[in-house]
């Protein structure tokens, strides 16, 4: 493994943990999240790991506890915050929930 690669994994895991974290607060301190927020939080590692093992022909199928994989396959934060907010701006026009 070269370096740029560790960095870019490593930045990618801080960046779905501080999602989480945000996301928590949001759920927690201020109720933007309706509905049930499965966190991710602790397996950051786990998305980014699986995403950078995937072949181009390989499919993903999440359940619930995919924005790390979202965050990770690059989907931009601010439509995946949208999706958890339930707005038409999410990745699945707010219908998909946490």
């Amino acid at each position: 493994m070269d370096k740029a690669t560790l960095l870019d994994w490593y930045r990618q895991m801080v960046l779905i943990r501080r999602f989480e974290e945000k996301s928590d607060e949001l759920y927690q301190l201020e109720g933007k999240i309706k509905g049930f927020l499965h966190l991710y939080i602790g397996q950051e590692a786990i998305a980014v790991g699986t995403i950078a093992a995937r072949q181009d022909q390989d499919h993903l199928v999440t359940a619930y506890r995919d924005h790390g994989h979202a965050l990770a396959v690059g989907l931009p934060t601010k439509n995946v915050m949208a999706e958890l907010r339930g707005k038409a701006t999410g990745v699945a026009g707010g219908r998909g929930g946490s």
